[in-house]
C-alpha cells in the first residue's frame, strides 16, 4: 500500500517534534516537507523568534525538505495569502494533507480547516485533544530535549525564558499554566531528540521584551495591563 504524502506545519518547538515523531512512527503519512513561517525583517521563525539558521540546522537534521513561507508585513491577511500560495504550490504535487502539532484549541483548529479548505486540502491533527500533563512527561521520557525562545508575560516572567523544559520546569509551573503551553503561555524550540540524526548545538544570548499592546480601560477599575513577551535569542555554534 502506498503511504500519502503530507506537508508539517513545523514551528521548531516540542509540540512539532512530538507530532512528527508520532507521525513518523505510525507511518500513515510520507511527510515530504517541513512548512514554517519566516519573519523576513529579522530572518527569524514567526512567533518563536528564533534564528532562522537554527530552523535550517533542525531541517538538516531532520533530514526533511523545509518550505519558507516569507511574510514581511506581520498582517494576518499577508500570512494568509502567502500561504495559500504555498499550499497551492504543494497540492500541484499531489499533496493534500497537512498535518499540525495542535492539542486542542478548538478556534486555532477551525481557523486552519478553513484556510485549507480553500485550496482543496486537509489538516491532520495527531496530538489533538491529548492530556498535555501526560504528553509533556512522555516528551520527556522519549529522550528530546527543548528550551523556551519566548514567554508571554501575562503569567510568566523573564526568568522563565531561555530554560530548559524539564521536569523541574513542568513542575514548578504556575497552576494556570498548561503543561504544553497551549494556550501560547510558552513557546520552544527543540534540540535533541530521537526523530534528529544529531543534537542542534546553540548558546544563550540576550534576552529582548517586546511589548503587545497597552490598554487602559477608564470605565472598568482594573490597573493599566501591559500585555508583551520576553525572547532568549538562541545562537547557532
Amino acid at each position: 500500500m502506498t503511504i500519502p504524502k503530507a506537508i508539517f506545519c513545523w514551528s521548531g518547538g516540542k509540540d512539532s517534534a512530538y507530532a512528527l515523531h508520532k507521525v513518523l512512527n505510525e507511518k500513515q503519512f510520507q511527510v515530504a516537507y517541513l512548512l514554517t513561517t519566516v519573519n523576513a525583517k529579522f530572518n527569524r521563525i514567526s512567533m518563536h523568534g528564533v534564528r532562522e539558521a537554527l530552523l535550517h540546522l533542525q531541517a538538516t537534521s531532520l533530514g526533511i525538505p523545509l518550505l519558507e513561507v516569507v511574510v514581511s508585513e506581520g498582517t494576518n491577511a499577508e500570512y494568509e495569502q502567502q500561504m495559500e500560495r504555498t499550499l497551492r504550490e504543494v497540492k500541484s504535487e499531489g499533496i493534500v494533507h497537512v498535518i499540525f502539532g495542535d492539542i486542542f484549541l478548538e478556534d486555532l483548529r477551525t481557523y486552519r480547516e478553513r484556510n485549507l479548505a480553500k485550496v482543496g486540502m486537509m489538516g491532520v491533527f495527531p496530538l489533538w485533544k491529548m492530556d498535555t500533563r501526560w504528553m509533556i512527561n512522555d516528551f520527556l521520557a522519549k529522550g528530546f530535549k527543548t528550551i523556551t525562545c519566548c514567554i508571554n508575560d501575562e503569567q510568566l516572567s523573564e526568568e522563565w525564558v531561555g530554560k530548559e523544559v524539564d521536569q523541574q520546569f513542568i513542575d514548578n509551573l504556575p497552576a494556570a499554566v498548561d503543561p504544553c503551553g497551549e494556550n501560547g503561555e510558552f513557546h520552544t524550540f527543540c534540540f535533541e531528540g530521537p526523530i534528529f540524526k544529531n543534537r542542534i548545538s546553540f548558546a544563550l544570548g540576550e534576552r529582548v521584551y517586546r511589548p503587545l499592546a497597552i490598554a487602559t480601560d477608564s470605565v472598568c477599575s482594573s490597573a493599566v495591563t501591559t500585555k508583551g513577551f520576553w525572547f532568549c535569542d538562541l545562537i547557532p555554534i
